[in-house]
C-alpha cells in the first residue's frame, strides 16, 4: 500500500529499551491485538509504546524512525531503523521514572523488539537515548480484517494499514440497517452491538492522521452449498491514490485484500471480487 500524503513529524528526543530475545517471540500478540506479527505483516521491526504515546490504542499501527544518539553503544553506520507500534509498554510504578520505570507517564519511551534494537545499538547497553519521528507506513499485501463475535456482537480488527497507519473511527452497515458507528474496544479493535446475522456488510473507516486512506468496503457473507461462506467485495472508495486489490483471502476469518498494481484516483470506483471464508 502506498503511503498516501502523510508527512513525517519533527525529530524529538526520547529513550529506548528492548524486550524479549533474538526471536522476538515475546512481541507476538500484544495490546494492539495483531496476533502473529509475522502472518499479519509486521515481522520483528516492532515497538511497544509508553502510554503517553500509545493513546489508549489509537496509536496502534503507527510507524516511527528511531535513531540512536549520544551513546557509545550506537552503531555509527546506521542512521535509523523503522518500527511499527504493536504493543503497550505499561507503567512500572514500583520504579522511579528515571531508574527502571522507563514507560511511566509522562515519558515518551520506546520498548523495541530485540532484533529492532540491535539494528541501531549494542543490546548490552540496555537503554539508549534516541531521536524519533513518526513517518508514513509503507505496507504490502493489502489491508487485513479479522472478525470475532456472534449474532449480536461484532468485533473487527483492522491491520496492515498504510499511510498514517492508524484508525480513528470504524462504521458497519448491514443490508438491513443504516450506518452503525462502532465503538473503540482496545488496541486496533472496534465493536458493534447489533444484530447483523445473514446480512451483507459494508465497512468504512476514518483516519486519525491525514494520509491514511478512508475507504468503503462492501462484503457479502452468504451461505454456500459447500458449507463455506462467500465474501464478495462489492464496492470501494478511496480518498487518496491507493493500489488496486485483486482478491480476498480469508483463512480463519482473516480478510485480506491483495494488491494487483495500478491506481484508482478519487471516489466512486466500484468493483466486485469474490473470496472464501472457511
Amino acid at each position: 500500500m502506498v503511503a498516501g500524503t502523510f508527512q513525517p513529524s519533527e525529530w524529538t528526543l526520547a529513550h529506548a529499551t528492548f524486550y524479549g530475545d533474538d526471536t522476538a517471540s515475546a512481541t507476538m500478540g500484544g495490546a494492539c491485538g495483531y496476533g502473529n506479527l509475522f502472518i499479519n505483516g509486521y515481522g520483528t521491526d516492532t515497538v511497544a509504546l509508553s502510554s503517553t504515546l500509545f493513546n489508549n490504542g489509537y496509536a496502534c499501527g503507527t510507524c516511527y524512525q528511531i535513531q540512536c544518539v549520544q551513546s557509545s553503544a550506537c552503531y555509527s553506520n546506521v542512521p535509523y531503523t523503522t518500527v511499527t507500534a504493536t504493543n503497550l509498554c505499561p507503567p512500572n510504578w514500583a520504579e522511579a521514572s528515571d531508574n527502571g520505570g522507563w514507560c511511566n507517564p509522562p515519558r515518551t519511551h520506546f520498548d523495541m523488539s530485540k532484533p529492532a534494537f540491535m539494528k541501531i545499538a549494542q543490546w548490552q547497553a540496555g537503554i539508549i537515548p534516541v531521536m524519533y519521528r513518526r513517518v508514513p507506513c509503507v505496507r504490502s499485501g493489502g489491508l487485513r480484517f479479522s472478525f470475532q463475535g456472534n449474532g449480536y456482537w461484532l468485533l473487527v480488527y483492522v491491520m496492515n494499514v498504510g499511510g498514517g497507519g492508524d484508525i480513528a473511527n470504524l462504521w458497519v452497515k448491514g443490508s438491513g440497517t443504516g450506518w452503525i458507528s462502532m465503538s473503540h474496544n482496545w488496541g486496533a479493535s472496534y465493536q458493534a452491538f447489533a444484530t447483523l446475522g445473514g446480512q451483507s456488510l459494508s465497512f468504512k473507516y476514518g483516519p486519525t492522521s491525514p494520509g491514511t486512506a478512508k475507504c468503503l468496503l462492501g462484503l457479502d457473507f452468504s451461505s454456500h452449498s459447500s458449507g463455506k461462506r462467500r465474501a464478495i467485495l462489492i464496492s470501494r472508495r478511496f480518498r487518496f491514490l491507493l493500489p488496486r486489490f485483486a482478491y480476498l483471502l480469508c483463512p480463519l476469518g482473516l480478510l485480506e485484500m491483495q494488491e494487483e498494481g495500478g491506481f484508482l484516483p478519487g471516489e466512486g470506483n466500484c468493483t466486485r471480487f469474490t473470496g472464501w471464508i472457511p
